[in-house]
């Protein structure tokens, strides 16, 4: 008898599929790296060759991804359903690196709207801890993942199937108190990035989550978790509730190192920047691969950037941010700019970039938000300026500088606070004072994102 005779193949497949993704992205098997040579990296940039893709790696895997999982289609009647109406519905596995854990995951397609309004669809996955709640309605901790992609791939409800939900350890903290844990596909299955249509889809997520009654989740408090691309999405939830989901019972919002002014972060972003500042480099090829799936008409790959720029932009079109990032730093996007083009020649694009940085409405509803003192992908001078916007205008704010430099050590520093936070307004809690702890002194002349 062999083993899958005794195992099952269906659960063999499924506990080996963390040995295969590591085995596939040591070996490289079944991906197509390219030739360096066939783009002219400038001398001084990152000098990395083409990297294999994580969808590469995922196609290999039992489970299908989203492009090829018909589960994730559109309705043939899209548009007579409501914000937030579920599609279709899932019962899933959820996997930490590839092994199961025990705890009930349901899945939900449900319509949302994009920057322009048009309806869409987009999945979010539902937790539930085996945990007894009583005395109230279970809350509800919505987790934005900073998914940072251009491929569906990358989105929770596939990485969570498969156990690769880089971000999926940081949930159990709220599990564990019994809180259930929604985690949306924010950016949509096509992977937009930074706009006001990632808070529609958060609040459209909670929306569905509501409205499946099997969950009886409908009088649920709820708050938002996220850090970097995650806050994006928060906030721009937050932000929005009051007028685009006003039916949903938020209680507060806690983010961390997201930018408030587009404009501000591009202009850094697209410019060589020294040490480490320029792992801030890939910021803007991501965002220059996402923002032309919402406005084509206005990120022109072909009359703004070079050949080898293309070709590079290219490359980017279906990564996750594992090597997004990598693939990114060090390489100014205007090194690959034509003669003549820059971000300030572009009328259109400085639009579409100031639409939708933040600030374009108040919050209504408890916020905590940190950001380290220095932030080589996230320049304070790209948050403060909203910050202030904020409590000047009598948003219920709690903003604090954290002493520590660097991005990934604040996505730590300010995680065990907004948990300790977030547990506790969800509980029914004071949110605290109000605060605004901006930077002590101003950054040195000179200190890049200064």
């Amino acid at each position: 008898m062999t083993l899958e005779d005794l195992m099952g193949t269906t659960r063999l497949r499924h506990l080996t599929v963390a040995t295969i993704s590591a085995v596939t992205v040591l070996v490289g098997a079944g991906t197509a790296v390219g030739d360096p040579a066939d783009i002219a990296f400038p001398p001084d940039q990152n000098q990395l060759p083409q990297l294999p893709s994580e969808p590469q790696v995922y196609d290999l895997l039992p489970i299908p991804t989203p492009s090829e999982d018909p589960w994730y289609d559109d309705p043939e009647d899209l548009a007579s359903y409501a914000p937030g109406q579920i599609v279709r519905v899932r019962e899933v596995q959820t996997r930490l690196l590839g092994i199961p854990f025990p705890v009930y995951t349901k899945q939900l397609l449900f319509r949302s709207n994009d920057v322009h309004d048009n309806p869409i669809v987009t999945a979010t996955t539902v937790i539930v801890p085996g945990i007894p709640w009583q005395g109230s309605t279970r809350p509800v901790l919505s987790f934005q993942e900073a998914i940072d992609s251009t491929s569906s791939s990358c989105n929770p409800s596939y990485t969570l199937q498969v156990g690769t939900m880089k971000e999926s350890a940081l949930a159990i903290y709220w599990l564990m108190q019994g809180f259930a844990i929604n985690i949306p596909d924010f950016d949509g299955k096509f992977n937009t990035f930074n706009t006001y249509a990632e808070g529609k889809m958060v609040l459209d997520s909670l929306r569905a989550v509501k409205n499946d009654t099997e969950l009886g989740l409908a009088d649920a408090g709820i708050a938002l978790y996220g850090y970097s691309g995650g806050g994006s999405g928060s906030i721009r939830a937050a932000e929005l509730r009051a007028t685009y989901a006003p039916d949903v019972r938020l209680l507060g919002t806690a983010v961390g190192a997201t930018p408030g002014s587009l404009t501000g972060i591009a202009q850094y972003a697209v410019q060589p920047q020294p040490g480490l500042a320029g792992i801030g480099n890939f910021t803007m090829w991501l965002g220059f691969v996402a923002l032309a799936r919402e406005y084509p008409e206005v990120f022109r790959p072909e009359e703004l950037l070079t050949e080898e720029g293309r070709q590079l932009l290219s490359d980017f079109q279906s990564r996750c941010v594992i090597t997004i990032a990598p693939s990114g730093i060090y390489r100014p996007l205007s090194a690959y700019f034509k003669p003549g083009k820059s971000m300030e020649t572009e009328p259109a694009i400085m639009r579409v970039l100031e639409d939708n940085s933040l600030g374009k409405h108040i919050p209504d509803t408890p916020i905590l938000w940190w950001h380290g003192i220095w932030d080589e992908v996230v320049p304070p001078s790209t948050v403060l300026p909203t910050v202030n916007k904020y409590w000047d205008s009598g948003a219920d704010l709690r903003f604090i500088t954290v002493p520590l430099p660097e991005h990934g050590v604040n996505a730590v520093t300010g995680w065990t606070p907004s948990v300790a936070w977030t547990s506790a307004v969800l509980r029914g809690l004071s949110p605290g004072p109000k605060f605004n702890l901006g930077f002590p002194a101003p950054l040195p002349a000179g200190f890049p994102g200064a």
